[in-house]
């Protein structure tokens, strides 16, 4: 037997600073938002772009990502994706226009998707003892759970006090110091058996979903009617039925079809694409909202989501202890019908809402409901699986998340765009007022507001006819990447 590494605990501290700074990622550049967006010229409708060409190549690449770091080396992908993070970061953070800084985040999302399953399959090789394991993978959920909160608190201050490329720049120190301190502490391993890649899979997977994510884009400035939009639409659904089919007859699938066709595990993943839309969009008009219309501070505004941080994480230890005793159905139910209302709730916003009456109260809702979702949710995706696809399943639940926040903020913002295109037209007298403008933008968050409703009211339903009510028994596996 293997004696355990000495340096194991040094090894979790570089790994859970580096899952740290993917976890950031995600939300510190949500405050920056309306920053970049006026120092770049990027257009309204293109704005989604800063977040999506992130959540798509993340999405789209970890099932391969984490294939790749089984068979390369977990040591050298991981130490690859950090390098590769830091320049993408770079790029970024002195992007001179929109495209370059959309091209970055591509990048940071390409090596993302090599980072992070690399970083908990290490975890996994490194910490043999299962009281250890438990433990370290303690400390990896607390860094993925509460590195939302210090993205957003980060963001606002370094927009507030620095300027908004620095969301983006943090990244090179941590990445350096990460890369620096990985190679005497963290140990190298592979899988072994078969090495070859779904590569035909993940490149139908990816362009499928950027071609409904641009096709989207195109209905905000072009119409839902225009050809251009039906043609990056209809490439849409030939690319992602050319997946399905090829991953039906591919010998070596990154997703093996089987995984989906539980009856609970699949409706898990089809909660988890719609809840990742709803939740996304959320975050991207609450962001423009609040510094906007309400005149906040970046810092002001990333002070103003702490509680629905802290409140996801209080449910999410309420729902892991109540789990056992109720089931999954049960805690999902409440959840979805507490997010759906909260996001309701946010429909009558105004011009002069309170924070205390109008979105506080949202917020706790949200951040409860979600929190009461995401542990049964990931618990579903798990029970019954066989040993061999539980890094697959478990990963499942982080692409359906991003993919589904990607499709989401897409979707959402040509509501928006098209919404508050509408009311100006409808109001042409007043167009250049902007009084009028401002109204326009209200009546756009509040139907984006409700076709997210819509969309997390259709995740409850699903939960309720679809999730069984039982108490599954997870299965004891190893997870490979991202659970």
């Amino acid at each position: 037997m293997v004696p355990p590494d000495p340096r194991r605990w040094l090894a979790l501290a570089v790994i859970a600073v580096a899952q740290l700074m993917v976890v950031l990622d995600a939300t510190i550049v949500n405050i920056a938002l309306p920053s970049a967006q006026q120092a770049l010229d990027i257009s309204t409708a293109d704005r989604q772009w800063i977040v999506t060409a992130y959540t798509l190549t993340f999405g789209g690449l970890l099932l391969l990502g984490g294939r790749i770091a089984d068979f390369f080396g977990r040591k050298r992908t991981f130490l690859i994706g950090l390098l590769g993070f830091a320049g993408a970061s770079a790029l970024g953070g002195a992007a001179v226009n929109a495209g370059t800084l959309f091209a970055a985040r591509g990048l940071q999302g390409l090596f993302g998707a090599l980072l992070a399953p690399a970083a908990l399959s290490l975890i996994t090789v490194t910490f043999t003892e299962a009281k250890e394991r438990a433990k370290a993978f303690g400390v990896f959920g607390g860094i993925s759970g509460g590195g939302a909160a210090i993205g957003l608190l980060a963001g606002g201050v370094l927009t507030e006090y620095a300027d908004w490329r620095w969301c983006l720049l943090v990244n090179i120190p941590i990445a350096v110091l990460a890369f620096v301190a990985a190679i005497p502490l963290v140990r190298e391993s592979k899988a072994s058996g078969d090495t070859r890649y779904d590569i035909p899979g993940a490149i139908l997977a990816t362009a499928g979903q950027v071609a409904l994510v641009y096709g989207f884009t195109k209905a905000a400035t072009d119409g839902w009617g225009s050809g251009v939009t039906i043609g990056w639409l209809a490439s849409a659904v030939v690319l992602l039925g050319a997946f399905l089919y090829w991953e039906s007859r591919t010998k070596h699938p990154l997703l093996p079809l089987r995984v989906l066709f539980d009856r609970d595990r699949g409706a898990s993943y089809l909660v988890s694409i719609l809840l990742g839309a709803g939740m996304l969009g959320m975050f991207l008009f609450m962001t423009f909202y609040l510094q906007q219309t309400m005149g906040w501070s970046a810092l002001k505004s990333g002070v103003a989501y702490m509680p629905f941080s802290g409140g996801i994480i209080a449910a999410a230890v309420i729902a892991s202890r109540l789990l056992p005793r109720t089931g999954p159905k049960i805690l999902m139910s409440v959840g979805g019908v507490l997010a759906t209302a909260s996001m309701i709730w946010l429909t009558r916003l105004d011009l002069d809402s309170s924070y205390a009456v109008s979105i506080l109260p949202a917020f706790v809702a949200m951040s409860l409901g979600m929190g009461l979702v995401f542990v049964p949710m990931s618990s579903l995706a798990l029970a019954g699986i066989a040993n061999h696809d539980a890094g697959v399943a478990s990963a499942m639940v982080n692409t359906t998340q991003q993919v589904g926040g990607s499709l989401g903020t897409a979707l959402l913002n040509t509501i928006f765009t098209t919404a508050v295109t509408g009311y100006i037209a409808d109001h042409a007298a007043g167009a250049g007022s902007p009084l009028t403008q401002a109204h326009a933008a209200i009546h756009g968050y509040n139907v984006a507001f409700t076709a997210s409703a819509v969309l997390l009211a259709v995740a409850t339903v699903l939960v309720i006819t679809m999730v069984r009510n039982t108490k599954p028994e997870v299965a004891e596996v190893t997870p490979v990447h991202l659970g």
